[in-house]
């Protein structure tokens, strides 16, 4: 194929998303790949050991490769096919080979020693110290210190993982996928909501086009998946005790067994990972992991997580026995695992008197946006707006929105991909770089862009897509992520937006988003019905905020074991000794669940967030960050929330430090830069009803 009219090519802008296809990607990647290591190459030739001669040609090849790989990293997340999943495995190895090449140079390797060790370091920023202190300690990471047999066993094993975590993330997909229940009777579908109704009504004739009799929201037939949206509504609500069973066994074995089986790519991928770390002079995956983290070491992860397990367990028990006690007020006489979303769901109601359903039409997309849009340009003094100029776009549910600071100035934009497409698209929620802010060669500065991408309940019929409240916890979790790379100050590329940040700091400004939904003007702001316009009712928002702390001993514990089960195996977990992977997961359970988990739970299985994403031995992250996150809240708290002046001045003291400063300075500088003092854990306990 010509690479004349290749649309990954020569575009340093927005991506060509309507030009972009399969047959695209291996050529223009290999063509890419041979230039960048021709240049690479004259680089290591001259090896030259000042700032501009040596990191703007390592800026320039990474953008090389970041404006032809990216595009198609997204498109294997949100628009799936097996000619993109060919095309992108086909070349991913490519781009690991080239990585490894870089990073191994000793050329390159010695010149940045040189570098950090001569006279020109004295005029590097914090930002350039930074970046240069990480690339040496990439390339350590990466096994230059090897030699011979060892690094071409090393860089063997770097292929296989990478290979080995595309196939984790695409069984997961394609067991997801390849699971649907087809309801066919009233009976069946007892206790659903006529929300539900429609979209597994609307769900079956996406999936069955042809099929002699449509469906209908009141007549059926209705497509159950295991897709989020579809299963924990499920779940909540079905009256019928044998079908949620049948989906819940269903969830917890995906990609459990053939044709989409993960069980010997996770014991792969813990050893792989067991023997680099060794070959690198570690003594655990985990212990190399952080060594480009906050934590400093794995014991004050787990003297964190212990002191959270501590705080949430009495409370947890105490939750379970109030679900059983529900239960036996309506003849059941025990709760098991497919019992408990469907009893808490229950109590819920009758404890605080609202439904998920009564929340709903109060949460339609374009006024979510809009109410989030408001607070924002209130904290942060930016304004958001729909582009008024068409883009190009993967797929006609995505939207573009350009951001501007108090000058009017426009200063970033990004994508927004709201709904569930389970033919195509990855489960959960994420942001993703589109373009980096950054200087250019000749000094033009780059503006940031962004991917948001969600999984929310889609548009049914005419009507808007209709947000559960933790779908709208979603969206502000996710921009506050888009946040931080959208509004940073810093224009070098390695340490701009969320770039260089020790990844148990990332969740920080996405966690704090979420608390703004308790906040009543804010939600006030949001939540008008679809249909009338009217405000949702006060007594409403009066039983949300009290709800927030609904089972928060549960659901502190299932988070924590997620956390203690990836940092122990890798860390204290042997591949090679007379456990499996699932023997630690019962062992982490039997800490951390107070209603034990089925003897089958394959949960890890589909635990993309480890086994595919970048969250190994990382997991902690999330509590880790959400100490950080809620402590940085209680500074607008201090001041008072509905203090608007006084919040403003928080606000842009959070956005020149927190969403300002990227990977420019270490997290914990930039926290005290804030906050003014270190992190304390009483906010996060406080915020989760655990202590008053």
């Amino acid at each position: 194929m010509s690479l004349e009219n290749n649309p990954l090519l020569g575009n340093h802008s927005l991506p060509a998303f309507d030009k972009i296809k399969p047959e695209h990607v291996v050529p223009a990647v290999r063509s890419v790949l041979a230039e960048c290591d021709k240049q690479f190459e004259a680089l290591e030739k001259k090896a030259p050991s000042s700032w501009t001669e040596l990191f703007e040609p390592l800026a320039s090849i990474s953008l090389m490769i970041h404006h032809t790989w990216s595009p198609v990293s997204h498109l294997n997340g949100v628009m799936n096919s097996d000619a993109l999943r060919k095309a992108y495995e086909e070349v991913q190895g490519e781009i690991v080979a080239l990585g490894l090449k870089m990073n191994q140079s000793q050329a390159i390797y010695k010149a940045m020693k040189r570098l950090q060790q001569g006279e020109g370091a004295k005029n590097l920023n914090e930002g350039q110290v930074r970046i240069l202190e990480a690339r040496i300690q990439d390339g350590e990471l990466s096994g230059i210190g090897l030699e011979g047999a060892l690094r071409t066993e090393f860089n063997e094993l770097s292929q296989e993982l990478t290979q080995l975590s595309t196939s984790f993330a695409n069984n997961v997909l394609d067991a997801t996928k390849n699971f649907s229940l087809v309801l066919k009777t009233p009976k069946d579908v007892t206790g659903l909501p006529a929300s539900y109704l429609s979209m597994a009504s609307q769900s079956y004739n996406q999936k069955f086009p042809d099929a002699e009799k449509p469906s209908s929201p009141e007549q059926g037939p209705w497509l159950v998946t295991l897709d989020y949206p579809s299963f924990v509504p499920f779940m909540e609500n079905s009256k019928r005790r044998d079908l949620r069973e049948k989906i819940y066994r269903a969830f917890i074995l995906r990609a459990a067994g053939e044709p989409f089986d993960n069980r010997a790519t996770i014991s792969r991928i813990l050893e792989i990972r067991k023997r680099q770390s060794s070959m690198l002079g570690f003594e655990s995956y985990a212990q190399m992991s952080l060594s480009r983290k906050m934590a400093e070491t794995v014991e004050s992860i787990f003297e964190l997580e212990e002191e959270l397990r501590s705080a949430a367990w009495q409370p947890a028990q105490q939750e379970l026995e109030d679900l059983k006690e529900l239960a036996k007020e309506h003849g059941e006489q025990e709760v098991l695992n497919w019992d408990v979303a469907y009893w808490s769901k229950r109590l819920q109601e009758k404890r605080f008197q609202f439904t998920d359903e009564e929340l709903r039409p109060y949460f339609a997309l374009p006024k979510v946006l809009d109410g989030l849009f408001a607070l924002v340009k209130k904290i942060f003094s930016v304004t958001v707006k729909k582009a008024e100029h068409d883009v190009p776009k993967w797929h006609p549910d995505v939207m573009f929105f350009e951001i501007f600071d108090e000058d009017s100035k426009q200063i970033a934009s990004f994508y927004l991909d709201p709904y569930s497409r389970p033919e195509n698209k990855r489960g959960g929620a994420w942001m993703d770089e589109c373009l980096p802010r950054h200087k250019e060669a000749d000094g033009q500065l780059v503006l940031p862009v962004a991917y948001l991408v969600c999984n929310s309940t889609p548009p049914i019929n005419d009507d808007p897509s209709l947000m559960t409240f933790r779908e709208v916890e979603t969206l502000f979790h996710e921009f506050g992520h888009g946040l931080q790379h959208m509004l940073t100050k810093v224009d070098l590329l390695e340490v701009s937006g969320i770039n260089g940040i020790e990844w148990d700091a990332v969740e920080l400004p996405s966690q704090f988003m979420e608390n703004w939904c308790y906040h009543k003007p804010t939600l006030m702001g949001i939540a008008k019905h679809y249909k009338t316009g009217e405000q949702m009712p006060d007594d409403l928002f009066k039983k949300i905020v009290p709800a927030k702390t609904f089972r928060a001993g549960q659901l502190m514990l299932r988070q924590l074991q997620f956390g203690l089960l990836d940092l122990t195996l890798h860390h204290s977990y042997d591949p090679n000794g007379g456990q499996t992977p699932f023997d630690i997961q019962k062992e982490v359970a039997s800490k951390t669940s107070v209603l034990p988990p089925l003897e089958e739970d394959h949960f890890l299985c589909s635990f993309g967030h480890i086994f595919s994403g970048g969250y190994a031995a990382g997991y902690y992250s999330y509590k880790w960050a959400e100490v950080l996150s809620a402590d940085a809240f209680s500074a607008f708290e201090d001041v008072g929330l509905d203090n608007d002046e006084e919040i403003a001045k928080v606000g842009i003291e959070f956005r020149d430090t927190v969403l300002a400063l990227g990977g420019s300075k270490h997290p914990l500088e930039v926290f005290k830069n804030f906050r003014k003092r270190s992190p304390s854990t009483q906010a996060l306990l406080r915020h989760s009803g655990l202590i008053k």
